[in-house]
């Protein structure tokens, strides 16, 4: 993996996780299905973490386009509202590939 990727952080956040999660699980006793339920649990909040800001960014624009295509607004106002939403977007999800 190209370490100046944009999701490289996200990556090995969700690697640790899991090695955690491995780990964790070879230590306690349980039956296999057990820790393959704690492994999976430990990747599925480990992407949910990661995942969270993309989410939020999404529903904010989400929410701009429904104003937008509403027809209320003047071009220059709907112009407007756009530039200062993707202005407001976290550097985390400009230009970043979600994979």
């Amino acid at each position: 993996m190209n370490k100046d990727t944009p999701n490289t952080e996200r990556y090995i956040a969700i690697a640790r996780a899991c090695l955690k999660a491995i780990n964790d699980t070879a230590e306690n006793a349980g039956n296999r299905e057990q820790k393959i339920q704690a492994v999976y649990e430990a990747i599925d909040s480990a992407f949910q973490a990661e995942f969270a800001e993309y989410r939020q960014s999404v529903a904010i624009m989400g929410t701009v386009l429904e104003r937008i295509a509403s027809g209320e607004l003047s071009q220059d106002k709907a112009i407007d509202l756009a530039r200062k939403t993707l202005d407001q977007q976290p550097d985390s999800t400009r230009n970043a590939l979600m994979h």
